[in-house]
């Protein structure tokens, strides 16, 4: 599949177009859970195309199957149907291009804010004093060098996940696959976390695919959404958000924030109704 650009039309069906390269392409993925003689498809003719250093956001209802799609993308579960390739390699498993942020705060209790950053760099056996050097530097970037010695007791909730993506972010993983990662905060601290998060990006460029069902926090953050039906979960749209590249929170309040908004908004409630129809 290599060279080949996938499109979406409003249904999220592929179309052959001009060549390109796609860091990620999911194609005609279907997620089906059986239990017993029962079966249930979570994911229906699901494709997707995210190009290097996007910053892609995943939106729609509980239970559509964002999550179940991200667990596929990292290797964690695997389609029913379908294929997700990663830099031209089908997905077979974890692996350390990609690193992954849950909403809990997946933190090693008995270890300081510093060595659980350092986790995946001790793994890899890379000298003491280059672990320290990059621990450093992302301390420096989530703002708690002055909690290097603390344990994930003492930190607030915010705290805790800033953590975690840094954690993610020491081992340079090409993908960063975050599973709501902010849904548990209180709104100050969200939007802190999104501002962190953009700022995170902006300097680094990973290759971010973000789940949410906060369709403010989608536009804020992302460059392209993708939104899904309820169950069983299929891309309805992908929507390019034409917003400035360096953004700050009172772009929440402009017009052209609250018009892609409107419409994701309105895009959800026409598929909630016709399921409902159905």
């Amino acid at each position: 599949m290599a060279g080949k650009k996938i499109e979406k039309d409003t249904t999220g069906s592929p179309l052959e177009a001009h060549v390109a390269s796609s860091k990620i392409l999911a194609e005609h993925i279907d997620k089906i859970y059986t239990s017993g003689k029962k079966s249930t498809k979570a994911i229906e003719d699901v494709s997707i195309d995210i190009q290097d250093n996007d910053f892609v956001c995943i939106v729609g209802p509980s239970g559509c199957g964002k999550s179940t799609l991200l667990r596929m993308l990292a290797g964690l579960d695997f389609p029913s149907a379908g294929n997700i390739i990663i830099d031209d390699r089908k997905v077979t498993g974890p692996g350390p291009d990609r690193g992954m942020v849950f909403q809990t705060y997946t933190l090693f209790p008995w270890m300081t804010v510093e060595d659980n950053i350092k986790f995946g760099l001790k793994l890899k056996k890379l000298p003491k004093d280059e672990q320290q050097e990059i621990a450093d530097r992302y301390l420096d970037i989530i703002g708690l060098k002055k909690f290097a010695k603390s344990y994930p007791k003492e930190l607030s909730g915010g705290m805790k996940q800033r953590v975690a993506i840094a954690r993610a972010l020491a081992n340079k993983p090409e993908v960063l696959l975050m599973d709501e990662p902010f849904g548990a905060l209180d709104p100050h601290t969200k939007s802190m976390m999104q501002l962190l998060m953009r700022e995170i990006w902006e300097k680094e460029h990973p290759t971010v695919v973000f789940i949410t069902h906060d369709i403010d926090e989608a536009v804020f953050l992302a460059d392209k959404i993708y939104v899904m039906s309820a169950r069983p979960g299929k891309v309805i749209k992908e929507v390019n958000v034409y917003l400035p590249h360096k953004r700050r929170l009172e772009l929440k309040d402009t017009p052209e924030f609250i018009n892609i908004r409107k419409g994701i908004n309105d895009l959800l409630y026409s598929a909630n109704q016709d399921a409902e129809e159905e």
